[in-house]
């Protein structure tokens, strides 16, 4: 049975993405189950060289890099160490970036994707939300441009350009969950994240009618 050439996809117009979650940086796991206490920068590392070995076009990470929101010194240290020795690089990046980056990153210090910062050779992006564990609404709020939000770990890994961090969520009153829209030749994606917000509230949000999803063709959810 011969493939049809409807069905055939070329290789060069797919899209490599690799996802892990749940890394939780900065965990001792020896004081848990008798493993390593830099276990998870072992298994971050990993990853990161797993992506980089098989040339992925992007890393998608589903919250809770690290295990807590204000993280050690040593553990965003080695976080920023990392994510250089893996991210950077002459490689060009082969995905296009077509949603609006000024509405998609605009609680970001960069309003862009970071491959596009000219300052950055960017070979491999990342791409994250905040999980439970890693949510900044735990900290102190501060003055942002638009007048909300607070800072966590997350922000800080942003404002590096070494991450792309982006469905952080800014006024719980009405929320918009727009896609990041990536194109690689041929293939388009519609790509949706919402960082971490309390079970009972999301709930109260989704009976109240206040979350409303920008729709697109084909779509992943985070």
């Amino acid at each position: 049975m011969t493939e049809s050439a409807n069905t055939h996809v070329d290789p060069q117009d797919t899209i490599s993405i690799l996802v892990a979650t749940d890394i939780h940086l900065g965990f001792d796991y020896s004081k848990k189950r008798g493993g390593q206490s830099d276990e998870s920068f072992v298994t971050f590392e990993e990853i990161l060289k797993y992506g980089k070995d098989n040339e992925v076009d992007m890393v998608l990470l589903g919250g809770d890099l690290f295990h807590e929101t204000k993280p050690s010194q040593t553990a965003l240290l080695k976080c920023v160490e990392l994510l250089r020795k893996y991210c950077l690089g002459p490689k060009k990046c082969k995905i296009e970036f077509l949603s609006d980056s000024e509405h998609i990153f605009r609680h970001c210090a960069q309003k862009h994707v970071n491959y596009k910062d000219p300052n950055l050779n960017v070979s491999m992006p990342v791409f994250t939300i905040h999980g439970n564990h890693d949510d900044p609404s735990e900290l102190y709020p501060v003055c942002y441009p638009l007048g909300f939000g607070t800072v966590g770990s997350m922000d800080i890994l942003s404002a590096t350009g070494l991450v792309n961090y982006f469905g952080k969520w800014t006024d719980l009153k009405r929320i918009v969950i727009s896609p990041l829209i990536l194109k690689k030749r041929n293939t388009h994606v519609a790509l949706y994240g919402l960082s971490y917000i309390n079970d009972q509230r999301l709930w109260r949000l989704y009976r109240d009618d206040k979350v409303h999803p920008v729709l697109s063709i084909f779509f992943l959810c985070m």
